[in-house]
């Protein structure tokens, strides 16, 4: 159950700290800037940009500055709480508005037609028949529904659309699908990035709580003015726009309706529409179903902490006095144990902590960040990389989940301990952009001599073995065009057992470095069937690793 008290309200008040007003602005909301603002809900005035732009310049130097001064020298009064999604309207404690029931506030912001029917009554007795399930869900999604509601209330958007996350993901940040659909909106890779949703090896926004809220709500947005129907804009939300439109084209052209139920469409998305239509009649009317909902105050459950340097996760877990588990609820984009300040410029917090991170930050000796980023100069295995940076091969392994038998690619991101040379936080560039690139290792190449056949050339013996032209050149000391006489021997390197050829007899293969093998004999006109597979020169396994 949920904890926003009111006594929780006033153990903050009376911490005597002055620094939280000025840190709530940090928590901007990500809707968009143009949005009509709803008559229940102000604008918020700070900065409606993604999770991953900067921290608004007010807080983050107004923290900045307060963590220079001695926490001695703080005035004693009390500071004047702010709600972090309003920042301009004063908290007053004893305002009703605080103290009402969130779902009070959700049911009156409902303004979608009701759906009725069999799939609404199956999936309502699905979710009366598992009040555990309905528990667990409806306790997860209160750490986001006030935000969530904030943010539809600016818009002037309808209220259910903040029940959608209990369908796509019941409410769980760090959901992945099997079609590999990711966070609590449930956005796919592609779908994200046309959404502004970062995604490299150090976050994933599609899992960030603030950036996918806001690229859900644009995307919503933009379906209902394609479709002009809020059911038909949630269709397209689990099918795709292009399934819908063919869906309705195919009604029109047989004259049929082309409302939501009367599209032909997959069962998911047939079922979609009634899964959220069921949530919203049991947050509607609990009680006919048998079920309760925890309680939920008209309060924020978390605030905006701004990061100005980088800081391992496991640094921020202790200032803050939280459980890592509770820590990755609300920050679950984090795909490495740092925060990059120059990607991540704030942290999500409930209230309690995110007092005592501001009060005990500037207090923290030490380092901030034990982990930074490196860029691999050149291709190479993680047996170099890791000896080239100081940590273990299978330290490296791990924390940067490189699999076994596999290069790690020139350009490629790191993620490694810093040192004396790298102790500067991560640029904004490779915060940004940092990929890492794996190619499989290249099997030994081993030399084979073998005899020219009648009319062999460079062009006819590299075509046969499937490797470039200018390699079998450059293995030979011959010119590219060059030809090859009768018996003359030609000079081969191929990956792992050389085959017997069909006339053995005049071919000898050397197998360099691996004495007491027996040798392999070959003609240039008898390649095994395999041939191209594995054959390769030593300087073209490496180009091709470089290049893939």
């Amino acid at each position: 159950m949920m904890t926003f008290l009111h006594g929780r309200l006033g153990r903050l008040l009376a911490s005597g700290l002055p620094l939280l007003p000025l840190l709530l602005a940090a928590c901007a909301t990500t809707g968009d800037p143009g949005s009509a603002a709803s008559s229940s809900a102000p604008a918020p005035t700070a900065a409606t940009a993604p999770a991953s732009s900067p921290a608004p310049d007010a807080a983050a130097s107004a923290v900045l500055a307060a963590t220079s001064a001695p926490a001695a020298e703080e005035p004693a009064s009390a500071p004047v709480p702010v709600d972090p999604l309003r920042p301009e309207v004063r908290l007053d404690l004893d305002d009703r508005a605080a103290q009402t029931d969130l779902w009070a506030r959700v049911r009156r912001g409902f303004a979608m037609p009701d759906l009725d029917g069999d799939l609404v009554r199956n999936r309502e007795q699905w979710y009366a028949t598992r009040p555990d399930y309905v528990q667990r869900m409806t306790e997860r999604g209160g750490r986001y529904l006030f935000h969530i509601v904030e943010e539809l209330e600016r818009r002037d958007m309808p209220t259910e659309l903040a029940l959608l996350p209990f369908i796509e993901s019941a409410f769980n940040p760090q959901a992945i699908s099997s079609a590999k659909a990711s966070g609590m909106w449930q956005f796919m890779s592609a779908t994200g990035k046309d959404f502004s949703l970062k995604q490299n090896i150090f976050r994933d926004d599609r899992r960030d709580v603030l950036a996918s809220t806001r690229a859900a709500l644009d995307y919503l947005q933009k379906l209902h003015d394609m479709f002009g129907d809020w059911h038909l804009a949630l269709a397209a939300y689990n099918w795709g726009e292009g399934s819908v439109q063919r869906a309705i084209a195919r009604n029109q052209r047989l004259g049929l309706p082309t409302d939501y139920a009367s599209l032909k469409m997959p069962t998911e998305t047939a079922y979609y529409v009634p899964k959220l239509q069921a949530v919203k009649n049991i947050v509607a009317r609990p009680a006919d179903f048998g079920l309760s909902l925890p309680e939920l105050r008209n309060h924020p459950y978390f605030l905006s902490v701004p990061i100005e340097r980088d800081m391992d996760v496991a640094v921020a877990v202790k200032i803050a006095g939280m459980p890592l588990e509770e820590f990755q609820t609300l920050n679950p984009q984090m795909n490495k144990p740092v925060i990059l300040a120059a990607g991540t410029s704030q942290i999500l917090l409930p209230y309690d902590n995110a007092n005592q991170f501001v009060r005990q930050l500037p207090l923290h000796r030490g380092p901030l960040a034990s982990w930074t980023a490196w860029q691999v100069p050149k291709t190479m295995r993680p047996t170099e990389a890791a000896r080239q940076v100081g940590m273990s091969e299978a330290q490296l392994r791990e924390v940067n989940r490189i699999p076994l038998r596999m290069l790690v690619k020139a350009g490629s991101t790191l993620l490694v301990p810093r040192g004396e040379h790298r102790q500067a936080d991560v640029s904004v560039e490779v915060a940004d952009n940092a990929t890492m690139a794996l190619a499989p290792e290249a099997p030994a190449l081993r030399k084979v001599s073998l005899k020219a056949g009648r009319k062999d050339s460079v062009a006819s013996v590299a075509k046969r073995y499937r490797v470039n032209a200018a390699q079998v050149a450059q293995w030979n000391g011959v010119a590219p065009g060059a030809s090859f006489a009768p018996g003359q021997t030609i000079v081969m390197y191929t990956g792992g057992k050389a085959a017997r050829g069909k006339t053995a007899a005049h071919a000898t293969a050397h197998n360099k470095g691996t004495p007491g093998k027996k040798a392999a004999t070959r003609t240039a006109a008898a390649p095994r069937k395999a041939g191209g597979k594995h054959t390769a020169v030593a300087a073209a396994g490496r180009a091709r690793v470089a290049g893939n």
